[in-house]
């Protein structure tokens, strides 16, 4: 479903007549909620100030400065924690996509053909090595804008809102609210790092680009200023337009918008990439945790034999988390390097994560 053209209806063509049958909707409105008022408020919304707590109460302690030695790899500690939480949530996403029978069959191929073909690719080709590595860091800045995205439409449609009402405002704002202060901040340099990975399969034309960022970083600071501002203006205005004829505000998404956004421009806008790198990716993986637990509960235990288990709730939990902590911290500690099917391994994971997570949620299909 489309949301039509910005340029006759900024929210998208939703007429009078629309708008009034959703004010009038057989559907009732519930709490806004996704699961409950205390789960929300650790899970999701209250997610990017807990990070930006967790990020401070570590920072400049001995567990993120005093590097530890773990089956070969040399890190801190929380470098290591936060890797291996990145890697658990990245093979989360199986829970939902090979997990969950009713999407399994819906999209059998992808699931099972895709990823066999390209972990072969990337072990055949060096240049698809080095593509994914660099759109690998690149998808997962873009990701990570969805993830949040994704969280407020079904705050929305919790509402009663129907899923195409302010979609597009929503994307360009979320979009703004992560990638912006990264490009305007000081670890725009870090990002464009991994375009070193090019030189070892020969192409150094990429060299210069991390050059001229750094030359121009000022003007881009200026302009993503300028036009942040005037996409705000443009969001609150078109979100006014909507709420006088029929939309229905979330506070939960509200409050969601306003942390992430603060958050991400606290950490990419003046931490230090670490810090940044720490908090972001938290509250990413821990959202994401909340939901796939919030979503595939019941067909977990159902799936484990755990249905009728007096803890049969706590012990999937704990089979879920373990089992996803396994791989995350085989994955930040085995050297790709080395290890090319290894690395290869890891970036299928990751690559199917992220194009996984683009349709086996759904608000429009009613799937979340």
């Amino acid at each position: 479903m489309r949301d039509g053209s910005i340029g006759g209806d900024i929210a998208g063509p939703v007429t009078d007549a629309h708008c009034q049958r959703v004010a009038t909707s057989d559907i009732a409105a519930s709490s806004g909620y996704i699961a409950g008022p205390v789960y929300d408020a650790v899970m999701f919304v209250g997610a990017p100030l807990l990070a930006l707590g967790v990020g401070a109460a570590i920072s400049g302690t001995a567990l993120a400065d005093e590097p530890l030695r773990l089956w070969g790899h040399a890190e801190t500690a929380t470098g290591i924690f936060i890797g291996s939480f990145i890697m658990a949530h990245l093979v989360l996403v199986v829970v939902r996509s090979h997990g969950n029978p009713r999407i399994f069959a819906r999209h059998r191929w992808r699931f099972v053909g895709v990823p066999v073909l390209l972990w072969l690719l990337l072990w055949a080709s060096d240049w698809a090595l080095a593509i994914a590595v660099v759109v690998t860091v690149w998808w997962d800045v873009l990701h990570s804008s969805l993830q949040t995205f994704g969280l407020g439409r079904i705050y929305d449609a919790r509402r009663g809102n129907p899923p195409a009402l302010g979609r597009r405002l929503d994307l360009g704002l979320n979009v703004l609210l992560y990638v912006g202060p990264l490009l305007a901040g000081a670890t725009l340099l870090a990002h464009l790092a991994v375009l070193e990975t090019f030189e070892k399969v020969g192409a150094t034309v990429f060299r210069a680009v991390p050059v001229y960022a750094e030359a121009q970083q000022g003007l881009l600071a200026r302009g993503l200023l300028v036009l942040g501002g005037l996409y705000l203006i443009v969001y609150v205005l078109g979100y006014l337009r909507l709420a006088r004829r029929g939309y229905r505000v979330s506070w939960q998404k509200l409050l969601l918008l306003v942390f992430t956004g603060l958050c991400s421009l606290v950490c990419w806008g003046f931490d230090s990439f670490g810090e940044a790198f720490f908090v972001m990716n938290f509250f990413h993986a821990w959202q994401y945790f909340g939901l796939v637990w919030w979503s595939e509960r019941g067909n977990l235990r159902r799936r484990l034999g755990l249905e009728r288990a007096r803890l049969g709730g706590a012990a999937a939990l704990l089979l879920m988390v373990g089992a996803a902590f396994a791989y995350g911290l085989w994955a930040e500690c085995v050297d790709g390097r080395e290890q090319r099917a290894a690395l290869g391994l890891t970036l299928v994971v990751s690559l199917m994560h992220f194009w996984y997570d683009g349709f086996i949620w759904s608000v429009r299909r009613g799937e979340v």
